[in-house]
């Protein structure tokens, strides 16, 4: 199956504090290369990996748990989920220039096209959208990249659930779940 069939594909997996960052950069980088849009949009995957390692880190600096990474993409947008159990809110910080860290959703907001988050019964989720050069938003009359023959399914980036929960693969509302 490549992009050009498919409407939307998505991976999850958990990250303990034990397994470190590095493992969940790893894991996205070998699922971002079965996406057609990855080789040749090397600065994205880039940008992606970045955001990945920042995020897993503040769930595992911040809220002191697991990190589930939920990799979902639509056709528009990858979207990069990283659930954890802090109910806290991310605050980007103004990190000094001699800090160690504080830097984490500054770089985020940087590199991705949007980001949010929204509190779950069990924590929060931290959603960045990822639109690859070619797959920007197109007027209702124009097909996507890679959609030909899905007229009127142009799979929005921003698609969501209620609560701006991102949406499961099979387009019903989903909360990260690690195996």
């Amino acid at each position: 199956m490549t992009d050009s069939t498919m409407r939307a594909v998505g991976w999850a997996q958990s990250f303990p504090v034990s397994q470190g960052v590095r493992a969940g950069r790893h894991w996205a980088r070998g699922h971002l290369a079965s996406l057609e849009w990855a080789e040749r949009s090397p600065d994205t995957v880039d940008s992606v990996l970045i955001a990945v390692s920042e995020l897993i880190t503040n769930a595992h600096r911040h809220a002191r748990s697991d990190a589930q990474l939920v990799l979902t993409w639509d056709s528009t947008c990858l979207h990069v989920s990283v659930h954890d159990s802090s109910p806290q809110p991310p605050v980007p910080r103004d990190a000094g220039p001699g800090a160690l860290g504080g830097r984490g959703m500054a770089i985020v907001d940087a590199l991705a096209d949007s980001w949010h988050h929204h509190p779950q019964r069990d924590g929060k989720t931290v959603t960045a959208c990822f639109v690859p050069p070619g797959y920007e938003e197109l007027p209702e009359d124009k097909e996507l990249p890679g959609d030909e023959g899905l007229p009127g399914d142009k799979g929005l980036p921003g698609d969501k659930g209620a609560e701006g929960s991102p949406r499961t693969p099979d387009g019903g509302p989903g909360t990260p779940e690690g195996p």
